[in-house]
């Protein structure tokens, strides 16, 4: 079985337009994702909570890709991707706004609550954009094409995290130190005031994305479905149900940790920095070194594949270097394992563009459930960050009972949390060496 391309509207060769509205949409859930690097430390301070707590800012962005993602399928079946797209956009707006009451009340599950409705806003959008830019070309290139939308999609991250670090970090060390020797009233003015700086610019996202969801609506998108193609032979059944293709739902498991070890590297740096007693002024720049690597990456992408090298030899490599980072990081210290951290970028980079041409390969009819599933292992951001925070909480505990001094035990704990690392590129190793394979017949890509 293989995916066909059926273009009603323009030539194959005319996807240079839709092509680059796609990386605009890209460049937007870019944007708001990454910004989760700059409001983990921010939360954490406002509202005073664990780093296990902190990173929930992460879960509720990425936990609305469970809920969501067959909701979110449903809805495209029935409108279509490009209205799906819209939605997408203007469910996000909603999310952005949802921040001023927050703000204002400064609790925190008011936060998560925006955050999470912005997640489904992304959800919408991701279900929508991801299979059509796979489609839109042929399955052997897909991961180029995907491989430009990560370009787009780590630029706004850059920009994103570089802003709102400025934005909500900026002066946040003297702030914890007036915190520590103030009394209560003046700790409460002190965390609204720095609450209430989130306001304007979610005020500017929204306005933004509402607009975008208008305008999108009226783009010159094609329209484009897969087909299924049958190669089978004689007397072989046809698939009948999605349960049939073990190559796809491997390929979720793959997606669903990688997207959890892509969010530790942009998220946890920052706070990993800070925890390394570098100065906040500097840390909230780390997450663009992570995403600096995952740029780089994303264009040897472009020009290695499919003319060099294939999409499985491009994630095996991107999965054992994974491997090797992640024993840089724990047996490094100091401003060098933050460096192999943003290095982490590297490995990841081409992950999310392979998987997904060689998780729909051979799936034709089934394409837009199997999507959703894919959409679904998103939520791998919503387990394996707070998982990480847990050690780092657990660890710091342990060696502060033992009697190691507080800012020790801190510098120790949030190097040994990096250690969740291992078996998730282990796994996405299998997949890219054997697990993409099993099912398929003929497996060329």
């Amino acid at each position: 079985m293989s995916i066909t391309v059926q273009n009603s509207d323009n030539s194959k060769n005319n996807t240079l337009v839709p092509i680059i509205i796609i990386a605009g949409l890209f460049f937007i859930f870019g944007f708001v994702t990454w910004i989760n690097g700059a409001l983990i430390p921010f939360m954490k301070t406002i509202n005073e909570l664990t780093d296990a707590q902190s990173y929930l800012v992460a879960s509720a962005s990425y936990i609305s890709f469970v809920v969501m993602a067959l909701p979110a399928s449903y809805i495209i079946n029935k409108i279509g991707y490009k209205k799906g797209m819209s939605l997408g956009l203007i469910v996000m707006a909603v999310g952005a706004l949802l921040f001023i009451p927050a703000a204002n009340a400064r609790t925190y599950w008011m936060f998560l609550t925006a955050i999470f409705i912005q997640g489904a806003g992304m959800t919408l959008l991701q279900t929508a954009s991801n299979p059509y830019i796979t489609i839109l070309g042929p399955i052997e290139s897909a991961a180029k094409r995907i491989a430009i939308m990560g370009i787009a999609n780590k630029i706004a991250g850059i920009l994103g995290s570089v802003i709102f670090g400025a934005i909500l970090l900026s002066g946040i060390d003297i702030i914890k130190e007036k915190l520590a020797n103030v009394d209560d009233v003046e700790k409460a003015n002190l965390l609204n005031t720095m609450a209430d700086s989130v306001v304007t610019p979610y005020i500017v996202m929204a306005v933004v994305l509402f607009l975008l969801g208008v305008l999108i609506r009226k783009a010159p998108l094609p329209n484009v479905e897969a087909e299924v193609v049958e190669v089978t032979e004689v007397g072989a059944k046809e698939k009948t149900n999605i349960f049939q293709f073990p190559h796809l739902w491997l390929g979720v498991l793959a997606l669903f940790l990688y997207v959890g070890v892509e969010v530790v590297a942009g998220d946890t740096i920052i706070s990993y920095g800070i925890s390394l007693n570098i100065p906040a002024e500097d840390a909230k720049f780390f997450t663009s070194f992570t995403l600096m690597a995952m740029i780089a990456t994303y264009a040897l992408g472009v020009v290695l594949i499919p003319k060099y090298i294939s999409q499985s030899f491009a994630l095996k490599a991107s999965a054992l270097l994974g491997i090797i980072f992640s024993f840089c990081i724990v047996y490094t210290s100091g401003f060098t394992s933050v460096l192999f951290v943003a290095a982490l970028g590297i490995a990841n980079a081409l992950v999310w563009p392979a998987i997904w041409p060689l998780a729909l390969d051979g799936l034709g009819k089934f394409t837009k459930t199997a999507s959703a599933l894919l959409i679904m292992a998103i939520s791998g951001g919503a387990i394996i960050p707070p998982l990480y925070g847990a050690l780092v909480d657990n660890k710091k505990e342990t060696l502060i009972s033992s009697g190691v001094n507080e800012v020790s035990a801190l510098v120790e704990a949030s190097s040994f949390g990096y250690w969740i690392l291992l078996p998730c590129y282990t796994i996405i190793l299998y997949y890219a060496f054997w697990g993409h394979k099993i099912g398929l017949k003929n497996h060329a890509i």
